[in-house]
């Protein structure tokens, strides 16, 4: 009964209706990390439409791993492993190059590299691209209007790193075109694609447990939410004291009996209006 009276307290309502199920503004994204540890690289990189992965990267491989079927959007094949090239070539490079300037500050220690790239859909028609370094975990430089700028964090490193990429104006323009055309195109062709995916709703469930006490004479009780899509949803706790709950247990208990009581009540009065009418003869 009180788990049943708790449970009703909570009241649980989906947020957002937004028409491809994301809050504005709305991006696609990759990120990508290498980390160079007992002498050999690893790469790892994934896709994701909002907050949502559809794609994942197979280093085996070199080849993109699409999670949902409308994962590809509208790109043909030959985009797609044109996309894959490009990206692999990019892993290559950056790796190469980081080698060549880092290495020899970090000897003997793991070295994490992370990569974000992507755009942003801004009132569904405009597109900012954007694309960030990060190195052991801390901003290092970003992409931004043809030019590499470095982090504050990156210090004199990151202002040399800058320096030097933003001589490579073949390397420069291709990263320009990734951002302001292929990654648009792509991101569009997604949400087109993945449209009755991402306009799905479903409801919350809610569910609760027992958690460590707080302490004697006391119960800690969790409220669980889980199971809902989109993500945002609002969940409100409404706490009862414990005497309350006693009064409400002790009028479900009454009212339970007097209903009892009535139904036995009401089965006498019939069987004994029943017996007497039967025994009238008929004429």
């Amino acid at each position: 009964m009180l788990f049943l009276l708790l449970l009703l307290l909570a009241a649980l309502v989906p947020g957002s209706d937004s028409e491809i199920g994301f809050e504005e503004p709305v991006y696609y994204h990759i990120i990508h990390t290498s980390s160079f540890c007992n002498n050999s690289w690893v790469h790892m990189g994934s896709g994701w439409l909002g907050e949502l992965q559809i794609h994942s990267w197979n280093s085996s491989s070199c080849t993109f791993i699409y999670l949902y079927p409308w994962s590809r959007g509208h790109f043909s094949d030959k985009e797609l492993i044109d996309l894959e090239k490009f990206f692999w070539v990019h892993i290559i490079g950056v790796k190469d190059f980081f080698t060549d300037h880092f290495m020899s500050e970090y000897p003997g220690d793991q070295i994490d590299l992370q990569m974000a790239a992507g755009c942003e859909l801004h009132s569904g028609k405009f597109f900012l691209g954007f694309k960030q370094v990060a190195i052991q975990g801390s901003d290092f430089m970003s992409f931004q209007n043809k030019t590499w700028l470095p982090s504050p964090k990156g210090g004199r490193k990151a202002q040399k790193i800058c320096k030097a990429l933003n001589l490579r104006q073949g390397s420069i323009e291709r990263v320009h075109w990734l951002l302001s055309d292929t990654f648009p195109r792509f991101a569009l062709g997604l949400f087109d694609a993945g449209k009755a995916h991402l306009q799905r709703r479903v409801k919350p469930e809610a569910w609760l447990s027992s958690g460590p006490s707080p302490g004697p004479g006391h119960l800690l009780l969790v409220c669980h939410v889980s199971g809902f899509y989109p993500k945002p949803v609002w969940v409100m706790w409404m706490r009862a004291p414990h005497s309350a709950l006693g009064w409400i247990l002790s009028a479900v208990i009454v009212a339970l009996a007097l209903l009892t009581g009535l139904g036995f009540w009401f089965r006498k009065c019939w069987t004994h209006c029943e017996a007497p009418c039967s025994a009238v003869p008929l004429k």
